[in-house]
């Protein structure tokens, strides 16, 4: 039962849930704090920020374990993928398909407890981030569809707080795209030449490693300019002011191990963009605590 469990959560990478789930978070906190300035210390007792961090968990363990089953043929061709769980027999293309069809299920079942806006919206959102996992095979714009899948994330969290979409939350929502799609041009580096020899489309396959890099670094520039709006926007103080700083040094630095030696792009994409996503709630959450404090001081 343990290697079971095991398995599945390597199926869908359930640690890789530290990405997105702290920009849901933090759309979380920002609705409250732009829309309830005086009732944003009932956030605490908001019993929907639960069913928003299942809807996160069940809406992304799903997609992956679609993508998982959806790319099995390709990944057990290629060297870096053969040792997953599907590949290697440990788990069933059945209990792919149920787990992912259950997840999904908890998915429309938690948007349902959210408000209808999100229920009437979830098939919607199932359709498009499993629609992610046939993207490569026809288009090098995957990575932009892999961030749009991200952002659905926030702006979810958004409208199952507000009921409606604003034009700040799409802010978090599109620096979440640039975000996802850079790092996501990154990774693809790793499988350049089973990609090249497979015909499979991605950014480094189409024009090459050097500018695979530099679209990168363009769409993770996009990203902090679109974070550093939200300042202005939301009228965040210092604090906020802190945290970009330090993503922007995330930033630095994973581009940096990437241009030090390709070697370090599991470092770069694991471990930096952990970072950045987690620094960039602590300080969502530092800068609104601290402003509604200041307020009612």
């Amino acid at each position: 039962m343990l290697k079971k469990i095991k398995n599945t959560l390597e199926l869908v990478k359930f640690s890789h849930t530290i990405f997105v789930l702290p920009f849901a978070l933090s759309a979380f906190l920002l609705a409250f704090y732009d829309k309830y300035p005086a009732s944003f210390w009932t956030l605490f007792f908001y019993y929907k920020i639960i069913w928003v961090v299942i809807a996160m968990a069940s809406g992304r363990s799903g997609a992956m374990a679609f993508n998982r089953v959806i790319d099995r043929k390709i990944d057990s061709k290629n060297k870096r993928t053969m040792e997953r769980t599907l590949p290697k027999g440990e788990l069933s293309v059945l209990f792919g398909i149920i787990f992912g069809t259950v997840s999904y299920i908890a998915l429309v079942i938690a948007a349902y407890e959210l408000n209808f806006t999100c229920f009437a919206l979830s098939p919607l959102v199932i359709v498009f981030v499993t629609f992610y996992s046939f993207t490569k095979r026809f288009t090098f714009f995957s990575h932009l569809v892999l961030g749009i899948s991200m952002a659905l994330g926030p702006i979810g969290t958004w409208i199952a707080v507000t009921g409606s979409l604003d034009f700040k939350i799409l802010i978090l929502g599109i620096a979440v795209v640039f975000w996802g799609a850079g790092f996501d041009v990154l990774y693809a580096i790793m499988d350049y030449d089973f990609d090249v020899a497979n015909g499979l489309f991605s950014v480094p396959a189409k024009f090459g490693i050097k500018n695979a890099i530099l679209v990168s670094r363009i769409l993770h520039l996009l990203a902090l300019a679109c974070l550093i709006y939200l300042y202005f926007l939301f009228n965040l103080n210092f604090l906020y002011a802190v945290g970009i700083i330090l993503v922007i040094i995330f930033f630095a630095y994973e581009h940096f191990l990437v241009y030090k030696s390709l070697e370090n792009i599991d470092t770069a994409f694991f471990t930096m963009n952990g970072y950045i996503s987690m620094t960039f709630f602590i300080f969502i959450f530092a800068s609104v605590i601290y402003a509604n404090f200041y307020l009612k001081s």
